[in-house]
Protein backbone atom coordinates (compact mmCIF):
# COMPACT_ATOMS: atom_id res chain seq x y z
CA UNK A 1 0.00 0.00 0.00
CA UNK A 2 0.99 3.63 -0.54
CA UNK A 3 0.05 5.50 2.63
CA UNK A 4 0.07 9.23 3.34
CA UNK A 5 0.35 10.10 7.05
CA UNK A 6 -0.39 13.70 8.02
CA UNK A 7 0.73 15.17 11.35
CA UNK A 8 1.21 18.83 12.22
CA UNK A 9 4.32 17.99 14.29
CA UNK A 10 6.92 15.30 13.71
CA UNK A 11 10.17 14.32 15.48
CA UNK A 12 12.74 15.60 16.15
CA UNK A 13 10.56 18.70 16.54
CA UNK A 14 8.06 17.69 19.21
CA UNK A 15 5.78 19.25 21.80
CA UNK A 16 4.07 16.11 23.12
CA UNK A 17 3.56 12.37 22.92
CA UNK A 18 1.31 12.36 19.82
CA UNK A 19 4.09 13.13 17.37
CA UNK A 20 6.30 10.45 18.95
CA UNK A 21 3.65 7.78 18.47
CA UNK A 22 3.01 8.97 14.88
CA UNK A 23 6.70 8.53 14.02
CA UNK A 24 6.75 5.03 15.54
CA UNK A 25 3.61 4.14 13.60
CA UNK A 26 4.99 5.46 10.30
CA UNK A 27 8.33 3.71 10.78
CA UNK A 28 6.76 0.37 11.65
CA UNK A 29 4.27 0.49 8.75
CA UNK A 30 7.23 1.11 6.42
CA UNK A 31 9.12 -1.83 7.98
CA UNK A 32 6.23 -4.07 6.97
CA UNK A 33 6.86 -3.27 3.30
CA UNK A 34 4.42 -0.43 2.70
CA UNK A 35 5.33 2.91 1.13
CA UNK A 36 4.86 5.71 3.67
CA UNK A 37 4.83 9.43 2.95
CA UNK A 38 4.61 11.82 5.92
CA UNK A 39 3.39 15.40 5.48
CA UNK A 40 4.09 17.78 8.35
CA UNK A 41 4.76 21.48 8.97
CA UNK A 42 8.15 23.08 8.54
CA UNK A 43 9.76 24.31 11.77
CA UNK A 44 11.84 26.95 9.96
CA UNK A 45 9.40 28.37 7.37
CA UNK A 46 11.25 26.63 4.54
CA UNK A 47 9.82 23.66 2.70
CA UNK A 48 12.11 20.67 2.42
CA UNK A 49 12.03 16.90 2.07
CA UNK A 50 14.01 14.05 3.57
CA UNK A 51 13.99 10.26 3.77
CA UNK A 52 14.34 8.60 7.16
CA UNK A 53 13.79 4.94 8.09
CA UNK A 54 12.34 4.22 4.61
CA UNK A 55 9.82 7.01 5.13
CA UNK A 56 9.58 10.10 2.93
CA UNK A 57 8.93 13.24 4.98
CA UNK A 58 7.66 16.48 3.44
CA UNK A 59 7.99 19.59 5.63
CA UNK A 60 5.62 22.10 4.07
CA UNK A 61 5.34 25.82 4.73
CA UNK A 62 1.72 26.98 4.43
CA UNK A 63 0.84 27.90 8.04
CA UNK A 64 -0.17 31.52 8.65
CA UNK A 65 1.32 33.81 11.37
CA UNK A 66 3.60 31.23 13.07
CA UNK A 67 4.39 27.51 12.69
CA UNK A 68 2.87 25.10 15.24
CA UNK A 69 6.28 24.54 16.85
CA UNK A 70 6.23 28.16 18.04
CA UNK A 71 2.79 28.08 19.64
CA UNK A 72 4.25 28.29 23.17
CA UNK A 73 5.93 31.60 22.22
CA UNK A 74 2.91 33.23 20.57
CA UNK A 75 1.34 36.27 22.23
CA UNK A 76 -2.31 36.78 23.17
CA UNK A 77 -3.09 38.70 19.96
CA UNK A 78 -1.49 36.16 17.62
CA UNK A 79 -3.26 33.06 18.97
CA UNK A 80 -6.91 33.91 18.08
CA UNK A 81 -5.81 35.12 14.64
CA UNK A 82 -3.84 31.91 14.14
CA UNK A 83 -6.92 29.80 14.97
CA UNK A 84 -9.06 31.88 12.62
CA UNK A 85 -6.66 31.46 9.69
CA UNK A 86 -6.21 27.80 10.56
CA UNK A 87 -9.87 26.93 10.09
CA UNK A 88 -9.27 26.64 6.34
CA UNK A 89 -6.08 27.01 4.31
CA UNK A 90 -6.57 26.34 0.62
CA UNK A 91 -2.81 26.52 -0.05
CA UNK A 92 -2.30 23.64 2.36
CA UNK A 93 -4.95 21.55 0.64
CA UNK A 94 -3.47 22.10 -2.81
CA UNK A 95 0.08 21.36 -1.65
CA UNK A 96 -1.04 18.14 0.06
CA UNK A 97 -2.87 17.07 -3.10
CA UNK A 98 0.28 17.66 -5.17
CA UNK A 99 2.34 15.46 -2.84
CA UNK A 100 -0.30 12.71 -2.74
CA UNK A 101 -0.50 12.62 -6.53
CA UNK A 102 3.29 12.63 -6.86
CA UNK A 103 3.66 9.74 -4.36
CA UNK A 104 0.61 7.86 -5.71
CA UNK A 105 -0.90 7.51 -2.24
CA UNK A 106 -4.00 5.34 -1.87
CA UNK A 107 -5.09 6.44 1.57
CA UNK A 108 -4.68 9.43 3.92
CA UNK A 109 -4.19 8.92 7.68
CA UNK A 110 -4.57 12.28 9.45
CA UNK A 111 -3.39 12.76 13.04
CA UNK A 112 -3.07 16.13 14.82
CA UNK A 113 -3.79 18.72 12.14
CA UNK A 114 -3.67 22.18 13.76
CA UNK A 115 -1.43 24.32 11.58
CA UNK A 116 -2.50 22.42 8.46
CA UNK A 117 -6.18 23.38 8.85
CA UNK A 118 -9.32 21.36 8.21
CA UNK A 119 -8.64 21.68 4.48
CA UNK A 120 -6.31 18.66 4.72
CA UNK A 121 -9.40 16.45 5.20
CA UNK A 122 -10.91 17.78 1.97
CA UNK A 123 -7.82 16.75 -0.02
CA UNK A 124 -8.83 13.10 0.18
CA UNK A 125 -12.37 13.77 -0.98
CA UNK A 126 -11.21 15.80 -3.96
CA UNK A 127 -8.81 13.00 -4.96
CA UNK A 128 -11.41 10.31 -4.24
CA UNK A 129 -9.26 8.38 -1.76
CA UNK A 130 -10.29 7.38 1.78
CA UNK A 131 -9.44 9.49 4.82
CA UNK A 132 -8.79 8.07 8.29
CA UNK A 133 -8.63 10.43 11.26
CA UNK A 134 -6.75 9.31 14.38
CA UNK A 135 -7.60 11.66 17.23
CA UNK A 136 -5.00 12.42 19.89
CA UNK A 137 -6.62 15.51 21.42
CA UNK A 138 -9.89 17.46 21.43
CA UNK A 139 -9.01 20.06 18.77
CA UNK A 140 -12.31 19.59 16.94
CA UNK A 141 -14.41 20.45 19.99
CA UNK A 142 -12.13 22.89 21.83
CA UNK A 143 -9.87 25.72 20.57
CA UNK A 144 -7.42 24.87 23.37
CA UNK A 145 -7.61 21.16 22.40
CA UNK A 146 -7.90 20.00 26.03
CA UNK A 147 -11.42 21.07 27.16
CA UNK A 148 -9.85 23.24 29.87
CA UNK A 149 -10.83 26.86 30.57
CA UNK A 150 -8.35 29.68 30.97
CA UNK A 151 -8.59 29.29 34.76
CA UNK A 152 -7.49 25.63 34.45
CA UNK A 153 -10.87 24.08 35.26
CA UNK A 154 -12.78 21.60 33.11
CA UNK A 155 -15.00 23.20 30.49
CA UNK A 156 -18.51 21.74 30.80
CA UNK A 157 -20.36 24.80 29.48
CA UNK A 158 -18.80 26.18 26.31
CA UNK A 159 -18.98 29.92 25.76
CA UNK A 160 -20.81 31.33 22.73
CA UNK A 161 -17.60 32.00 20.81
CA UNK A 162 -16.39 28.44 21.42
CA UNK A 163 -19.73 27.03 20.31
CA UNK A 164 -19.44 28.99 17.08
CA UNK A 165 -15.92 27.68 16.59
CA UNK A 166 -17.09 24.08 17.04
CA UNK A 167 -20.07 24.58 14.72
CA UNK A 168 -17.78 25.93 12.01
CA UNK A 169 -15.38 23.01 12.47
CA UNK A 170 -18.25 20.53 12.22
CA UNK A 171 -19.49 22.18 9.03
CA UNK A 172 -16.04 22.35 7.42
CA UNK A 173 -15.22 18.76 8.35
CA UNK A 174 -18.56 17.74 6.84
CA UNK A 175 -18.38 14.13 5.62
CA UNK A 176 -14.67 14.16 4.79
CA UNK A 177 -13.73 11.31 7.16
CA UNK A 178 -14.31 7.61 6.47
CA UNK A 179 -13.04 6.17 9.77
CA UNK A 180 -12.20 7.50 13.24
CA UNK A 181 -9.43 5.84 15.28
CA UNK A 182 -8.91 6.65 18.96
CA UNK A 183 -6.82 4.97 21.67
CA UNK A 184 -9.68 5.45 24.15
CA UNK A 185 -13.42 4.89 24.15
CA UNK A 186 -13.73 8.07 26.21
CA UNK A 187 -12.70 10.23 23.27
CA UNK A 188 -15.07 8.45 20.87
CA UNK A 189 -17.93 9.04 23.31
CA UNK A 190 -16.98 12.73 23.66
CA UNK A 191 -17.15 13.20 19.90
CA UNK A 192 -20.57 11.54 19.76
CA UNK A 193 -21.78 13.83 22.57
CA UNK A 194 -20.79 16.76 20.37
CA UNK A 195 -22.40 15.37 17.21
CA UNK A 196 -19.21 14.36 15.43
CA UNK A 197 -18.64 11.08 13.57
CA UNK A 198 -22.14 9.76 14.22
CA UNK A 199 -22.49 8.10 10.83
CA UNK A 200 -19.05 6.56 10.37
CA UNK A 201 -17.19 3.64 11.92
CA UNK A 202 -15.17 4.41 15.06
CA UNK A 203 -12.57 2.01 16.41
CA UNK A 204 -10.43 1.95 19.54
CA UNK A 205 -6.78 0.98 18.94
CA UNK A 206 -4.56 1.19 22.06
CA UNK A 207 -1.13 2.75 21.69
CA UNK A 208 2.09 0.79 21.64
CA UNK A 209 5.66 1.34 22.82
CA UNK A 210 8.93 0.24 21.32
CA UNK A 211 10.64 -0.04 24.67
CA UNK A 212 11.73 -3.55 25.45
CA UNK A 213 9.66 -4.93 28.31
CA UNK A 214 11.92 -5.07 31.36
CA UNK A 215 11.29 -6.01 34.97
CA UNK A 216 13.32 -3.17 36.41
CA UNK A 217 15.42 -3.76 39.50
CA UNK A 218 13.82 -1.44 42.02
CA UNK A 219 15.31 -0.01 45.18
CA UNK A 220 13.05 0.49 48.19
CA UNK A 221 15.48 2.36 50.46
CA UNK A 222 13.88 5.56 49.21
CA UNK A 223 10.53 5.45 47.44
CA UNK A 224 10.93 7.21 44.11
CA UNK A 225 7.75 9.00 42.97
CA UNK A 226 8.01 10.35 39.42
CA UNK A 227 6.08 12.68 37.13
CA UNK A 228 6.87 12.82 33.40
CA UNK A 229 5.05 15.27 31.17
CA UNK A 230 4.12 18.88 30.47
CA UNK A 231 4.54 21.32 33.36
CA UNK A 232 1.15 22.98 33.08
CA UNK A 233 -1.65 23.37 35.61
CA UNK A 234 -4.04 21.41 33.38
CA UNK A 235 -1.74 18.42 34.04
CA UNK A 236 -2.29 18.77 37.79
CA UNK A 237 1.39 18.98 38.77
CA UNK A 238 0.46 21.38 41.60
CA UNK A 239 -1.92 18.73 43.00
CA UNK A 240 0.95 16.23 43.07
CA UNK A 241 3.35 18.65 44.78
CA UNK A 242 0.72 19.56 47.39
CA UNK A 243 -0.04 15.89 48.12
CA UNK A 244 3.65 15.00 48.33
CA UNK A 245 4.44 17.83 50.77
CA UNK A 246 1.72 16.58 53.11
CA UNK A 247 3.68 13.36 53.67
CA UNK A 248 6.27 13.72 56.44
CA UNK A 249 8.74 11.05 55.39
CA UNK A 250 12.46 11.65 54.68
CA UNK A 251 12.70 8.43 52.65
CA UNK A 252 10.65 9.56 49.66
CA UNK A 253 11.61 11.72 46.68
CA UNK A 254 9.59 13.34 43.92
CA UNK A 255 11.23 13.57 40.49
CA UNK A 256 9.52 16.00 38.10
CA UNK A 257 10.55 15.66 34.46
CA UNK A 258 9.41 17.99 31.70
CA UNK A 259 8.96 21.63 30.84
CA UNK A 260 6.04 24.00 30.40
CA UNK A 261 4.36 27.32 31.05
CA UNK A 262 3.99 26.87 34.82
CA UNK A 263 7.41 25.42 35.64
CA UNK A 264 8.61 28.36 37.73
CA UNK A 265 5.36 28.50 39.70
CA UNK A 266 5.67 24.78 40.47
CA UNK A 267 9.25 25.28 41.64
CA UNK A 268 8.07 28.01 44.00
CA UNK A 269 5.28 25.74 45.27
CA UNK A 270 7.77 22.96 45.97
CA UNK A 271 10.03 25.13 48.12
CA UNK A 272 11.57 24.61 50.61
CA UNK A 273 11.15 20.84 50.24
CA UNK A 274 14.52 19.48 49.05
CA UNK A 275 12.90 16.09 48.33
CA UNK A 276 11.32 17.56 45.18
CA UNK A 277 13.74 17.53 42.24
CA UNK A 278 13.10 19.19 38.85
CA UNK A 279 15.05 17.61 36.00
CA UNK A 280 13.83 19.66 33.02
CA UNK A 281 13.36 18.03 29.62
CA UNK A 282 14.79 14.52 29.13
CA UNK A 283 14.93 13.09 25.61
CA UNK A 284 12.92 10.01 24.73
CA UNK A 285 15.89 7.62 24.74
CA UNK A 286 17.30 8.66 28.11
CA UNK A 287 13.89 8.72 29.79
CA UNK A 288 13.93 4.91 30.16
CA UNK A 289 16.33 5.07 33.11
CA UNK A 290 13.85 7.28 34.97
CA UNK A 291 11.06 4.74 34.44
CA UNK A 292 13.43 2.03 35.68
CA UNK A 293 14.32 3.98 38.83
CA UNK A 294 10.74 4.98 39.66
CA UNK A 295 8.72 3.03 42.19
CA UNK A 296 5.53 4.75 41.12
CA UNK A 297 4.59 7.10 38.28
CA UNK A 298 1.90 9.70 38.90
CA UNK A 299 -0.48 11.15 36.26
CA UNK A 300 -2.36 13.88 38.22
CA UNK A 301 -4.20 15.42 35.24
CA UNK A 302 -7.21 17.65 35.72
CA UNK A 303 -7.87 17.60 31.96
CA UNK A 304 -9.39 14.74 29.98
CA UNK A 305 -6.21 12.93 29.00
CA UNK A 306 -6.97 10.67 26.07
CA UNK A 307 -4.60 7.73 26.57
CA UNK A 308 -1.28 8.94 28.03
CA UNK A 309 1.72 7.32 26.36
CA UNK A 310 3.66 7.58 29.63
CA UNK A 311 1.35 4.99 31.21
CA UNK A 312 2.16 2.45 28.49
CA UNK A 313 5.87 3.25 28.80
CA UNK A 314 5.76 2.99 32.58
CA UNK A 315 4.08 -0.41 32.49
CA UNK A 316 6.71 -1.66 30.04
CA UNK A 317 9.34 -1.02 32.73
CA UNK A 318 7.26 -2.72 35.49
CA UNK A 319 6.40 0.63 37.11
CA UNK A 320 2.82 1.00 38.40
CA UNK A 321 0.89 4.25 37.96
CA UNK A 322 -1.31 6.40 40.16
CA UNK A 323 -3.62 8.47 37.96
CA UNK A 324 -6.60 10.81 38.03
CA UNK A 325 -9.92 9.06 37.58
CA UNK A 326 -10.69 11.11 34.49
CA UNK A 327 -10.74 10.87 30.69
CA UNK A 328 -9.14 7.76 29.21
CA UNK A 329 -6.86 7.13 32.20
CA UNK A 330 -9.23 4.62 33.91
CA UNK A 331 -9.20 2.53 30.72
CA UNK A 332 -5.52 1.78 31.44
CA UNK A 333 -5.23 1.79 35.24
CA UNK A 334 -7.13 -0.87 37.19
CA UNK A 335 -7.46 0.45 40.72
CA UNK A 336 -5.49 -1.72 43.13
CA UNK A 337 -4.16 -3.96 40.32
CA UNK A 338 -1.52 -2.07 38.33
CA UNK A 339 -1.81 1.21 40.22
CA UNK A 340 -4.42 3.40 41.87
CA UNK A 341 -7.00 5.96 40.77
CA UNK A 342 -7.74 9.14 42.70
CA UNK A 343 -10.19 12.02 42.40
CA UNK A 344 -8.78 14.67 40.05
CA UNK A 345 -7.69 17.91 41.79
CA UNK A 346 -7.94 16.26 45.23
CA UNK A 347 -4.48 16.31 46.88
CA UNK A 348 -5.81 14.57 49.98
CA UNK A 349 -7.06 11.59 47.99
CA UNK A 350 -3.75 11.49 46.07
CA UNK A 351 -1.83 11.62 49.37
CA UNK A 352 -3.79 8.59 50.61
CA UNK A 353 -2.98 6.64 47.44
CA UNK A 354 0.71 7.55 47.70
CA UNK A 355 0.78 6.33 51.30
CA UNK A 356 -0.59 2.96 50.15
CA UNK A 357 2.58 2.33 48.16
CA UNK A 358 4.98 4.09 50.52
CA UNK A 359 3.84 2.10 53.56
CA UNK A 360 3.33 -1.30 51.95
CA UNK A 361 6.35 -2.54 49.99
CA UNK A 362 4.84 -6.00 49.51
CA UNK A 363 1.76 -4.51 47.84
CA UNK A 364 4.00 -2.28 45.75
CA UNK A 365 5.85 -5.33 44.42
CA UNK A 366 2.53 -6.94 43.43
CA UNK A 367 1.54 -3.74 41.60
CA UNK A 368 4.88 -3.85 39.75
CA UNK A 369 4.27 -7.40 38.54
CA UNK A 370 0.75 -6.54 37.40
CA UNK A 371 1.94 -3.37 35.65
CA UNK A 372 4.48 -5.44 33.72
CA UNK A 373 1.74 -7.86 32.66
CA UNK A 374 -0.60 -5.01 31.61
CA UNK A 375 1.16 -4.45 28.30
CA UNK A 376 1.89 -6.94 25.55
CA UNK A 377 5.45 -7.91 24.67
CA UNK A 378 5.05 -6.43 21.18
CA UNK A 379 2.54 -3.65 21.79
CA UNK A 380 3.92 -1.44 19.00
CA UNK A 381 3.55 -4.31 16.54
CA UNK A 382 0.00 -4.95 17.77
CA UNK A 383 -0.89 -1.30 17.25
CA UNK A 384 0.68 -1.27 13.78
CA UNK A 385 -1.07 -4.49 12.69
CA UNK A 386 -4.43 -3.21 13.90
CA UNK A 387 -3.99 0.02 11.94
CA UNK A 388 -2.93 -1.84 8.78
CA UNK A 389 -5.99 -4.08 9.13
CA UNK A 390 -8.18 -0.98 9.17
CA UNK A 391 -6.37 0.32 6.07
CA UNK A 392 -7.06 -2.93 4.22
CA UNK A 393 -10.71 -3.00 5.24
CA UNK A 394 -11.37 0.56 4.14
CA UNK A 395 -9.56 0.07 0.82
CA UNK A 396 -11.62 -3.08 0.13
CA UNK A 397 -14.75 -0.97 0.46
Amino acid sequence: MNICIISNLYPPNILGGAEIIVEKMATNIAKKGHNVTVITTSPDNHEHKQTKDNTKIYYINTTKIYPPYQQTKANALQKPLWHLFDLWNNNTKERIKEIIIEEKCELIHINNFKGLSLSCFKAGRELDIPVIFESHDFSLICPRANLIKGNNTLCNDRKFICNQYVNIQRKLLNDNVDLLISPSNFMIDKYHENNFFEKIACVKIPLGVEYEKVKSDKSYDKINITYIGTLGKHKGVHTLIEAFKMIDNPDIILNIIGRGYDEEEFKQLAQPDSRVIFHGFINNEDIKEYYDAANILVIPSICYDNSPLVIYESFSRSTPVIGSNIGGIPELIQDGFNGYLFEAENPYDLKDKLLKVINNKDKLKILEENAYNSINDESINDMTENIINEYEKILRK
